[in-house]
Parts: structure tokens; C-alpha cells; sequence
């Protein structure tokens, strides 16, 4: 008897249709001689620092660093359930070993070994690799389990990447919160992603406009444009001298040129034309994706290779032959053969680039949410493009001469759409017919065919136009992704494999880290660093915002999955340079600790006399040390549909109690006026109403908050 373990139930499933695991059980499915069985996700994390002592419930700088000597993992409350079961199979004594079925990847394998490691089971591990969810992938898959050993050096880069999360994360968001007496989040890879943000926008921002103009002559059908004139009163002195005056063409250049197809997609080149083409999130694209991929329609997402190995050949052309009856939009002949150009065994690690599946021709496509549909095309026409032929056009140039100034016109024949024809039909039926305007080059293409030196243009017009230089553009999801990709490359050695800030399944993640954590916002399909976000790179030394650093983190990982990099080494640097963070953080000015603190007190705290302040969700007592807060929802007061405004919070700080007229029965459905009690208990608030004489008795309730 064996146990196979999934990632998730509907993967589960497929393993186990597969495997003739058909009973059902409570969280598994039963075979004649295996049991699967599946995670929901991370079902143990690592837990905060009050776990490992009671005493860093209350933050405070003199506790830093927090290094745990032995770390320890805690189950996900609403995941104990499956986690007990998953624990009660791994110790079943009939159980020979366990095959790790989980996503085929680096979060995949730390997913299982934390679950392996609680439950304490120590039978033997095989690991389930595959890039697909089609049937022949799982036999094949299962028919060449390789020992879990094997993945020992991922698996170490999996738990080095989580500590290292965890290491920073705690020590620098507490260092800086305690120091700057506001709450600011750290993370490893989410500050330096905010950081290249920020400087974006900083460089928007400082950015001055400057003037310049351009002056065109008209004749013939041709309209040529001279360089930039900084000066107006040049271009408009030029404008005037040209205007009635003959040009003669000096010079006509034909050049053939050629755009090579495209790659095919990996997760974040998908991510990005997603975004470009439907403005969908990297987020919602993955979580879509791997709905696909889970459906058996496309295989395994979250991959960093656009190329297939040569083993796959055979199977790509069968696919290119099937491509027709999976995009309407394509015709059989205008999909090429070129497999070799997307072949390169070497840029294939763990999985091949993303590839839609035969398995997808079953498939009733209206069953499908229009996201999975145009995710799925949009797969689908790539690999149609990266195995099509190249375009071919010719570009002319020409050079025009009047009154010993040159002017230039140029244009642009295509020769072979080749694969750009399927990107161009793939356009106009995501846009519903809509074609895109022509280039203005195209336009006069044929114009210029017709021209050759020595030719006169007599009689020209003259146009003057006014342009300004313009900013760069705000980071759209599309481009930020992009640039995470390729940050900190320019400074590692050619031919160094890079990875950029985080890796292909974890970006999307933390983009959306970023806006919840109020640090960067979206407008349209643009990505904003908020004032928070602004204000938090502001304060951070350059080693926690550096996109450079972080780069070389990714890469030692990498390195740590080949075996080239010592994990305990790893985990050295990263205490080494908290060690610098908390002595650099010590030796902050009281002036610059107070930066954040301009707030305006509203009274004093009940408890020790330290000045209270207004936050987003509560009225705080400035002292670290005081736990005294007074919250606007309470429990309480919620019944009665209100919440504590700032005038309730400045009377109960002063005198206890403060009138509230608009509170409502639940009862009547009416409201009514009250004085609301504060007492102290404890060290905290307790509530209670008193009604007065002339409406009878006093009617009290009373809550801890």
C-alpha cells in the first residue's frame, strides 16, 4: 500500500481517477492498494516570535535580533482537519512509503515537508514530477517516480527562502516600527519591488517638461520632418523661409530586415500580455491559470523556461496539427513547423514553457469563464507564432534637401507577414473587429516607392508643430513585472542564470502584498506608490530597498537547488546584515524617531498618562508599554450600529463619559439618546449607558473591550 499526496483536492482527483482510487473516505480517496490524499495549500507555517517567548508579545527594540535556534512550524487552524488526517495516514503502519505529488516546484516541495515533518512519520518518499495534468503525463509521471532524496537541494532552497522571509520580515518591520513609533511592513522582496516604485515615481514627479519643435515640408504626397529645434524662433524662421521653396531628394535607402517569432510564454510573459491585452492582475492570471491546469487543459504554470526540451518534439507538431480546432480564429495554413526554433534542452530546468494540452479538444469551451477562454488562446496563438516563419519588411528612408537643411520621410513594406499575421488575427478578434490604426510610415510606403535621388518636390508647404519631452511612464503590472525580472542583471557576470526579484510564482503575490498593506495602490492598469509607500522608502537603509541584493538572494538560491551554495552559509548573511540593520536602527536621532509623530494628541491615557493618538482603526496610548486602546468598533456599541468618533474618544479620555443621541434598538427599531460610561478594569475599557432621570432608571450594559 502506498499514499500519494496532492496539493490540492481537485488535483487529487485526477491522480486518483488515474490510480482506480474511486471510494470515498474522510479527506482521501481509497484504492486497492493506494490512498490519495491532498494539502489545501500551506498547512503549517512558521510561527510569530511569541511563540518562542512570551515576552515579544510587546514589541520592543532591546529584544532584536529574534533568531530562533530551532524553528518551529504551526498548523493553519482551519486546516487541522486535514492536516490530522494526513498525519493519522503518514503513521498508518500498512503504508510502504509516500509519494509527493504536490505543484512540481519549490513551494510544492515545502509544502510537503512541513506536513511530512509534523506528522513524524518516517517511511520513505517518492516524488511525482509532471508538467502536465493530462492522463499519459500522470502514467508516465508514476511509471518514473524518482526518489524523494533527489530533491533534497530544492527542497533546502524551499525552507532557506522561507526562513530568510520570516528573518527579515520580523526583525525589520519590528526594528522600524519601535524606532519610528508607527507600524511599517518589511519584507524581503516587497520593499525593494516598492522601492523601484517609488524611484519611478519620484523621477515623474521631479521630472520639468521642455519645449521643442519640429518643421515639416509637404509636397508630392511626401511629408518629410526635420530633427528637433529647441528654439522657436528658429523653427518659426525656418517654417517661413522653407514655405514656397523646391527640395530635392539626395538620398533613398532600402534596408531588409527581419523580426524573429517570439519565445513562448513563461509564467510572467504570459502574466504581462495578459495584463497588456485584458488588464488582468499577475494575480487573477495565475489563479486562472492553474484552474487551467488543474482542467487539464494547459500544462504546468508556474514555469521560468519559454523553450520545450527535444524529446517533446513529436508531441508539439501533433499539437500544431490540433491548433485549428482549438483557435476559431486561426486557419491551418498559417500555422508553421518550425519546432526546432523553440527546442533548447539547456533553458529547461524544472518544467517546459507553458504549452496547451491535447486533452483541451475534449473540452466544451463554453464551459469556461471568459478568462480561462482568452487565457487559453491566448497560450494557444503564441506557440502558433513562435513556430511560424519570421516577418521580412523593408524599411526605406529617404533624405530630403531644401535651402541646405535636410528633412526625413520613412516607410515600411511588408514582404512576409509570417508570424505576425496570427498576432494581428489574434488582435482583431479579442477586439471584436477593431483593427488598430496604421503607423503613419505605412501610409505613405507607397508614396515612397515611387521616389529616387535627384527628384524634386517643388513648391513645398511648411508646418511647424510644438512638442514637449515627456516623463517616463508610471509602472503598469505589465511592465512592473518586467522590471522585477530583470532587476540587479546588469550586475552579475555574463552567463550567470538570473532571477530577478522573487521568482515567477511568487510576484504576483507580492504585488498584491503591496496594496494591501496600503503601501502601493492601482489606477487603471497602473501600479502607484501611495504616500505611506513613499514615506517607508524614504527611512530604509539602501541594503533593505536594494533590488540588487535581493537579485543575488534569488540567485544563491538557485544555486542552493543545484548544490553549488551551502544553505547555513545562506542563512549566515541574512543574520549577518539584520545584525547591521539593528545596530544602524539603535543608532537613530530622536529627532528622526519623531518623523511620523506630528499627530495631534486628543487626551491623555487612563492608565499612565501618556498622550493618546488617533489611528485608522483605534485611539492609542503612545507609550510601547501601555496596552491601553480604546477602539472605534467595538462589540458593544456595534449592536447599536456606532462607532467611536474622535469628539466620543475626547470626552472619555476627559470625563469618562460622553452623550451619544443617535444610538439604535435592535429592539424597537428606533434610536435613542444615552451617556456613554468608560471605566477602566484591568487595563481595559468596559462600557455601560445611562439614560436620564426623567426617562426612568438607569439601564446599564457593560463589555471588556
Amino acid at each position: 500500500m502506498f499514499l500519494v499526496i496532492a496539493e490540492k483536492p481537485s488535483v487529487s482527483q485526477n491522480l486518483a481517477r488515474i490510480l482506480s482510487a474511486k471510494e470515498r473516505e474522510d479527506g482521501y480517496l481509497l484504492g486497492k492498494d493506494c490512498i490519495v490524499s491532498w494539502c489545501l495549500g500551506h498547512l503549517a507555517e512558521y510561527v510569530f516570535p511569541e511563540f518562542y517567548d512570551s515576552r515579544y508579545e510587546k514589541w520592543e527594540f532591546a529584544d532584536l535580533p529574534i533568531v530562533p535556534e530551532k524553528w518551529k512550524l504551526s498548523v493553519v487552524k482551519d486546516k487541522k482537519k486535514q492536516f490530522d488526517v494526513l498525519k493519522k495516514l503518514l503513521n498508518r503502519s500498512d503504508i510502504d512509503y509516500v509519494i509527493n505529488a504536490c505543484d512540481a516546484g519549490r513551494e510544492g516541495e515545502l509544502i510537503f515537508k512541513r506536513v511530512y515533518d509534523l506528522s513524524g512519520s518516517k517511511i520513505p518518499i517518492k516524488r511525482l514530477w509532471i508538467s502536465s495534468m493530462e492522463d499519459g503525463a500522470i502514467r508516465e509521471g508514476f511509471a518514473n517516480l524518482k526518489d524523494g532524496e533527489e530533491y533534497n537541494n530544492l527542497c533546502e532552497a524551499s525552507i532557506c527562502r522561507a526562513k530568510a522571509d520570516w528573518l527579515i520580515g520580523m526583525n525589520a518591520t519590528r526594528a522600524f516600527t519601535t524606532k519610528y513609533y508607527k507600524r511599517l511592513t518589511i519584507g524581503r522582496v516587497q520593499t525593494p519591488t516598492l522601492a523601484m516604485l517609488v524611484e519611478r515615481q519620484n523621477a515623474i514627479d521631479g521630472f520639468v517638461k521642455e519645449a521643442y519643435y519640429k518643421v515639416a515640408i509637404e509636397g508630392d504626397g511626401i511629408r518629410a520632418i526635420s530633427e528637433n529645434i529647441r528654439d522657436e524662433a528658429e523653427s518659426i524662421a525656418l517654417a517661413k523661409e522653407y514655405n514656397g521653396k523646391t527640395a530635392v531628394i539626395t538620398k533613398v535607402e532600402k534596408i531588409k530586415k527581419k523580426n524573429q517569432p517570439p519565445k513562448l510564454y513563461d509564467l510572467t510573459t504570459l502574466q504581462r500580455e495578459a495584463n497588456r491585452f485584458f488588464g488582468y492582475t499577475a494575480q487573477e492570471t495565475l489563479r486562472e491559470l492553474q484552474e487551467l491546469y488543474e482542467a487539464r487543459l494547459v500544462t504546468y504554470p508556474r514555469t521560468d523556461s519559454q523553450y520545450i526540451t527535444d524529446d517533446m518534439e513529436q508531441m508539439t507538431l501533433e499539437l500544431l496539427l490540433l491548433l485549428p480546432k482549438l483557435l476559431p480564429f486561426l486557419q491551418k495554413d498559417s500555422i508553421g513547423s518550425n519546432v526546432e526554433r523553440i527546442i533548447n534542452n539547456d533553458k529547461v530546468s524544472d518544467h517546459h514553457a507553458l504549452l496547451p494540452t491535447k486533452e483541451a479538444l475534449k473540452q466544451d469551451f463554453g464551459e469556461l469563464s471568459e478568462r480561462q477562454r482568452n487565457l487559453f488562446y491566448l497560450i494557444g496563438q503564441r506557440i502558433a507564432q513562435a513556430v511560424s516563419e519570421e516577418c521580412i519588411y523593408e524599411e526605406t528612408k529617404i533624405t530630403v534637401l531644401c535651402e541646405g537643411n535636410e528633412f526625413s520621410a520613412k516607410g515600411k513594406a511588408i514582404i512576409q507577414s509570417g508570424f505576425q499575421g496570427i498576432e494581428e488575427t489574434f488582435r482583431n478578434t479579442i477586439q471584436k473587429g477593431k483593427t488598430a490604426n496604421k503607423n503613419n510610415a505605412d501610409d505613405m510606403t507607397s508614396i515612397l516607392e515611387g521616389m529616387h535621388e535627384g527628384m524634386e518636390i517643388a513648391k513645398v508647404q511648411t508646418k511647424r508643430s510644438k512638442h514637449y519631452t515627456s516623463p517616463v511612464k508610471p509602472y503598469s503590472e505589465d511592465t512592473l513585472l518586467a522590471a522585477m525580472e530583470r532587476a540587479g542583471n546588469q550586475d552579475f557576470e555574463e552567463g550567470t542564470e538570473k532571477k530577478g526579484l522573487g521568482t515567477p510564482a511568487t510576484r504576483a503575490f507580492i504585488l498584491e502584498k503591496l496594496i494591501s498593506s496600503g503601501y502601493a495602490k492601482r489606477s487603471g492598469k497602473q501600479i502607484l506608490p501611495t504616500a505611506d509607500g513613499k514615506e517607508l522608502i524614504a527611512i530604509l537603509p539602501d541594503y533593505l530597498k536594494s533590488a540588487t541584493m535581493t537579485a543575488e538572494w534569488e540567485n544563491k538560491l538557485l544555486l542552493m537547488e543545484k548544490g553549488q551554495m551551502d544553505s547555513h552559509r545562506f542563512l549566515q548573511e541574512i543574520t549577518d546584515l539584520i545584525d547591521v540593520m539593528i545596530t544602524e536602527c539603535n543608532a537613530i536621532s530622536g529627532e528622526e524617531q519623531s518623523r511620523f509623530c506630528q499627530k495631534q494628541s486628543i487626551g491623555f491615557c487612563p492608565i499612565c498618562g501618556n498622550s493618546v493618538y488617533e489611528g485608522k482603526k483605534n485611539f492609542y496610548c503612545n507609550s510601547r508599554k501601555c496596552s491601553f486602546s480604546l477602539w472605534k468598533e467595538t462589540h458593544y456599541l456595534s449592536s447599536m450600529n456606532k462607532l467611536v468618533d474622535k469628539k466620543m474618544a475626547v470626552d472619555l479620555l476627559e470625563k469618562g463619559r460622553t452623550y451619544v443621541k443617535d444610538l439604535y434598538s435592535q429592539k424597537t427599531g428606533k434610536t435613542f439618546a444615552a451617556d456613554l460610561l468608560m471605566e477602566i478594569k484591568d487595563g481595559r475599557a468596559s462600557f455601560s449607558l445611562e439614560f436620564p432621570k426623567k426617562k426612568g432608571s438607569r439601564k446599564s450594559g457593560k463589555e471588556t473591550e
